[in-house]
Parts: C-alpha cells; structure tokens; sequence
C-alpha cells in the first residue's frame, strides 16, 4: 500500500518532503526520518492528537534507540528526554510546540498545501536554504494560525552521534536554525501566551548570558590569578536543581548523570 517515488537526484530533504507531500491524498502527512523506529501505535496516537482541526502538526517523544552504545549516546538519550518532556511539554500546554522535530511528526495536509510555497522557497544569506526544515516548517504552521502539540505517549527511536565530531556538527546545524528561525518567530509572540514569549526569549538569551558568565570567568582567572568560585558554583547548584528535579519527575536515577553534560556544554557547545 506504499508508493515510492525515486528521484532522479538528491535534492534534499526539503525537496523530497515536498514531493510526496505533493503527490500525498489522506488528510494527514507522517514524517519519519530515515533513521528512526516507531513504536506500532504512533500513527493512532498522533491521529488522535490531530482530531482538533485547529492543530496542524504534533510530534511524538524521541529516544536514542542506540542509548547503550556510548558514554555520549546515554547523555543524548537524557538530553532528548528533557527536550521532549520539558520544553515541549510546556510549550504544548500552550498550543505552540516551536518545533516538531522530523524522527516523528504529523502534520495536516491541508494545512502542508497552504505553506508549501514559503516553506519550498526559503533562502538564507541569498541560498536556498539546506537545513532547519522542521523547525522552519514548524514556524510557518504557527505563523497561519495552527497549534502545534506533543503527545508522549507517540515515542520513536531515533540514531544519535556516538562521537563528539558529528554531535557537534549537529548541534551546530540546529544552533543555527533555531537563531536563524526565532527572529521569524518574534513577530508570532504577541499573539501567542506570554509565557510561550518568555520561553522563546529565555532559550535564546540563557546560553548567551551563560557564555559571557564563562569569558568572566575566564578573565578573572587571566587578569587576577584568582578561581571565580561564585561563578562556579552557581553554575553547579544550576545544574544539580535541574538533573535532580529530571531524576523525580522521570523516576529514574540515571539523570543525576546528565551533570556531565554541562562540561561540554561550556566547553564545546557554547563556544561552537
């Protein structure tokens, strides 16, 4: 019951979504990306969550489904819990998931057709644009006046980088498309809940203050010789709040790990 299309070149995944979405006829669209598994009852989850005709997308709950490979693949695992059942959640809460990520999302053709001109003809610093196609996707739903949800209990198994090179070429892919596409977003915020506002601007904010908290603090380091123990155990009393509320809300011990994020974090993503 599957029509593969084959194209004659690689054209992207911008291009391929729209292809099939083009040659698509249900009234609703699931995107999965190639490295992804899903759990047998995903598509009845998200149909369910899509019956309200106001919401145009919903993405499910992502795991590593390589979680026990590596030291890194357990930190990704934990990272994408807390993206899925905290940011998300929240954000869900107010009908304006900022961005269905493409391991597992659905969306509403009708809703597709409408945006599928701006969505095929975006271009970024005179290019078209190669990356950030989920969450740019997900801006433009917003943007016509569609909710976006999370239904967690929709979950699928998505391949994450078991080496620090390509975790950071992919952080960078989605640092780039999450600044590049929150200015789009700033002119939605009026018109969505101010808690979704100070989300937004706490997200993109936070890691900038983080860094200039870091060049501080190596400044004092350079210029007095002295240890800014203020700056550190702020930064550490941060991160054990947030691990150990993770490791009560998910009722697993494995979160008071996630502590070892904050290292590279500061040491690798923030400068990157």
């Amino acid at each position: 019951r599957f029509n593969f299309i084959l194209l004659r070149e690689n054209v992207g995944k911008r291009k391929a979504q729209i292809a099939a979405i083009r040659r698509s006829s249900g009234d609703l669209v699931l995107n999965v990306d190639s490295d992804s598994t899903l759990a047998s009852d995903v598509v009845t989850k998200l149909a369910l969550k899509m019956q309200n005709p106001e919401i145009g997308a919903a993405m499910g709950q992502l795991t590593a489904s390589n979680r026990n490979d590596t030291w890194l693949t357990r930190l990704i695992d934990m990272e994408y819990w807390l993206a899925c059942n905290e940011e998300r959640a929240a954000q869900a809460r107010f009908g304006a998931v900022m961005c269905c990520c493409g391991p597992c999302a659905m969306y509403r053709r009708s809703a597709l057709l409408l945006l599928l001109d701006q969505y095929e003809s975006q271009f970024f610093w005179g290019k078209p644009s190669d990356f950030g196609e989920d969450r740019h996707l997900t801006i433009l739903m917003l943007k016509a006046g569609f909710r976006t949800e999370y239904a967690p209990d929709a979950i699928a198994a998505t391949v994450v980088p078991d080496r620090m090179g390509p975790y950071l070429r992919q952080q960078l892919r989605w640092a780039r498309s999450t600044f590049r596409d929150t200015f789009l977003a700033l002119r939605l915020l009026p018109g969505l809940d101010r808690y979704i506002t100070l989300d937004v601007v706490g997200q993109n904010l936070g890691p900038l203050l983080l860094a200039f908290a870091v060049l501080a603090g190596v400044a004092q380091v350079a210029l007095t010789a002295t240890v800014p123990l203020w700056t550190v155990m702020m930064i550490a009393a941060m991160t054990m709040i947030r691990c150990s509320v993770a490791a009560f809300r998910a009722r697993q011990l494995r979160f008071l790990t996630f502590s070892l994020h904050t290292p590279i974090n500061l040491f690798f993503l923030l400068p990157l």
